[in-house]
């Protein structure tokens, strides 16, 4: 695991990168929140800024195992389970829960992160990544959750940006103000 690691997604772009020692490491396509970026709960969006992660969840579990309530179910997803339960938000094979680190922002009261759920967590292959799509999580291809998963432990800094990526992203982890962890 890398202890200088930083995870920054755009929402613009519909991308996720890892960094670790302000060097791209990793760069996956995502889905974000269809209702687009914001804090507010029950919004559908996906929250701005700086957050951690605050939980990893589904450590060893199979690709394409069913989370609900961030708890697996035994399930393990397909087709017919999909047609099955045509109505899921599939959250599949690792979460990693986030935790908001700006209060009033992503922290706090009506906006707070941690409390809407806000996860990357794996989905159906057959989802389509690089547009919005989500319910306000971050969606990704199930070996690459496993992936990032395995790279990066709780605590590690995730920066949300609305625009694309350019010079001025945060290529390095957390600013002080915001080690909170």
């Amino acid at each position: 695991m890398q202890s200088d690691a930083l995870i920054r997604i755009s929402l613009a772009e519909q991308v996720l990168e890892l960094l670790v020692g302000g060097v791209v490491q990793s760069r996956y396509a995502v889905s974000t929140g269809t209702n687009g970026p914001g804090e507010c709960n029950g919004s559908g969006c996906t929250p701005r800024g700086w957050h951690t992660i605050h939980t990893k969840i589904g450590a060893g579990a199979a690709p394409d195992t069913v989370f609900v309530g961030r708890e697996p179910t035994g399930e393990i997803y397909s087709a017919a389970l999909a047609q099955q339960y045509d109505d899921r938000d599939w959250i599949l094979t690792r979460i990693l829960w986030l935790s908001g680190l700006e209060p009033g922002r992503n922290q706090g009261e009506q906006v707070d992160t941690l409390n809407r759920y806000i996860y990357l967590h794996g989905c159906p292959d057959s989802t389509q990544l690089g547009e919005p799509g989500s319910h306000g999580c971050v969606r990704m291809r199930n070996a690459e959750i496993i992936e990032l998963f395995e790279r990066v432990e709780a605590g590690t800094p995730v920066w949300i940006q609305e625009a694309p990526f350019d010079a001025a992203s945060p290529r390095r982890p957390l600013l002080q103000r915001h080690r909170s962890f």
